[in-house]
This record gives structure tokens, C-alpha cells and sequence, in this order.
């Protein structure tokens, strides 16, 4: 049987040949529907690729699906689901990073949520995007909840181990997680590293608040930027909007 991707995971990679990728990580825990329908219109105007849509506490049911919709209704970027567990899915969403946290001390991260959530995915008609889910120190709070052994940031060896392991696997994306607020990025030695080893994308988040940021970890090797914090934690919406295009600036040049 031959693979084929689906219509998200295409775009993703028909995007990454020519340019780098933002995408913003919006929590229903966080924000309201209305604030993600007007933070994802201002994505899509400024250049951002997609909008992901998870969190680790309290981002499913009514509270997941509103804030989905509201996305969908007010922009036409591909919109990703990025569970916390098997909870995390909702109908509306396009695709869903279906994903193992690959450096949990807890199967249940691993695989369990995994086969918990997979006939849902496939009811729903979701498109599933196989992806190795690595937590690096910090790891914050989806590094507790996730019962992570967090990756130490001086041992890049070891990230770009368990993230050769994941391609062997057949995961077809990496993600370095810093976690959400942490107060420092993935160290970029360790995303030139890990970039080296593994010939599937790379996606970096966490702890990325400025242009200079993104733009180290998009120099060490990431293709795809994901930025969250800084744009809910902004104050306003203008405020928001201005992050939004100084990262954009920083991802894209």
C-alpha cells in the first residue's frame, strides 16, 4: 500500500520547501472563542502558516469545540489540534498531531492516550499527523503532566537520539517542547543536532518571545516555529498583533 499524506500534512510540506514556518499555538484554557477568532484572523494576515489549537489542562469539549469553530469561522488557516490526552479532539479541527511523548516515564503518554483517542480521530474524519513529542528542561507544566524525564539542555545528544528513534518509528514530524512560559527556548546547539540526524521536519516551540528568538532556532535548523505565550499574554489584541508580526519577522526574515 502506498502512503499518502492528507491535505494538512501536504501543505506543511509543500510550505516547508521554499520557506520557514509560524505557527501559533492557542490554548482554550486561555483564551475565549471570540479572542481566538480575532487572534487568527491576525495570523492569517500578517503570514502565519496554521493554527494549533491544545493545551495540557482543561483544552476539550465544549470549551475545545467553541474556541475551534470560532478559528474556523473567522480565518482559512489549516487549523491542527494539539491534544493534552485522548480528550483533546474535537470534530471541527482539520488535522491533529497525533503524537507520543516519547520521553514520558508514563506508557500512558506513549501509547494509552494514543489508543484511547484513535477511533475518535477516525470517526470524525480528522487527518492524523504522526509526530515524536520531545520535552526539553524546562517542560513546564506539559512536562508534569506528561510524566516527562525532560531532555537536560546541555545534552543535545540525547534529543537528537530519541528524535532518530521517533523517525525509525515512523513519525513524520519532530517536536522540541520547551514548554509553554518556560523561561528559556531549546537551546540552539541542540536543534542543529537534532536537525542533522533526522530527515523529517522539525517544529520548535516554547519559550520563544522575540524575532531574535525565532530567528536563532530557524538559523540552527527548525522548520516550523510554534509561538503561543507571547501572543495570549500580550495585554491586547493590538498588542497581540504586534507580537504576532515582530515573530512573523523573525521566523520568515
Amino acid at each position: 500500500m502506498r502512503l499518502q499524506l492528507g491535505k494538512v500534512e501536504t501543505y506543511i510540506h509543500e510550505k516547508i520547501e521554499t520557506e520557514k514556518l509560524h505557527f501559533v499555538l492557542l490554548d482554550p484554557d486561555d483564551v475565549t472563542p471570540e479572542e481566538a477568532a480575532r487572534i487568527a484572523e491576525m495570523s492569517e494576515e500578517v503570514g502565519v502558516d496554521a493554527i494549533m489549537i491544545g493545551g495540557s489542562t482543561g483544552a476539550e469539549g465544549d470549551v475545545l469545540d467553541d474556541v475551534v469553530r470560532a478559528i474556523k469561522e473567522s480565518s482559512s488557516l489549516p487549523t491542527i489540534l494539539f491534544p493534552g490526552s485522548h480528550g483533546g479532539i474535537s470534530r471541527h479541527a482539520d488535522a491533529i498531531f497525533f503524537m507520543s511523548l516519547l520521553n514520558s516515564t508514563n506508557p500512558f503518554f506513549i501509547t494509552g492516550s494514543q489508543a484511547l483517542g484513535a477511533f475518535t480521530v477516525k470517526r470524525y474524519g480528522i487527518e492524523p499527523i504522526p509526530m515524536a513529542y520531545l520535552i526539553v528542561e524546562p517542560g513546564e507544566t506539559v512536562g508534569w503532566v506528561g510524566d516527562a524525564k525532560p531532555i537536560p539542555r546541555h545534552k543535545p545528544k540525547i534529543a537528537a537520539a530519541y528524535a532518530l528513534a521517533g523517525q525509525y518509528l515512523g513519525m513524520r514530524l519532530v517536536y522540541l517542547e520547551a514548554g509553554s512560559g518556560a523561561p528559556q527556548p531549546v537551546p540552539p546547539e541542540m536543534i542543529a543536532l537534532v536537525k542533522r540526524v533526522i530527515d523529517v521536519p522539525l517544529i520548535v516551540g516554547g519559550g520563544i518571545r522575540s524575532a531574535e528568538q525565532a530567528r536563532a532556532a530557524v538559523r540552527a535548523g527548525a522548520d516550523i516555529i510554534v509561538t503561543g505565550t507571547a501572543i495570549e499574554k500580550a495585554g491586547s489584541l493590538e498588542k497581540a498583533r504586534e507580537k504576532l508580526v515582530e515573530l512573523n519577522r523573525g521566523i520568515k526574515g
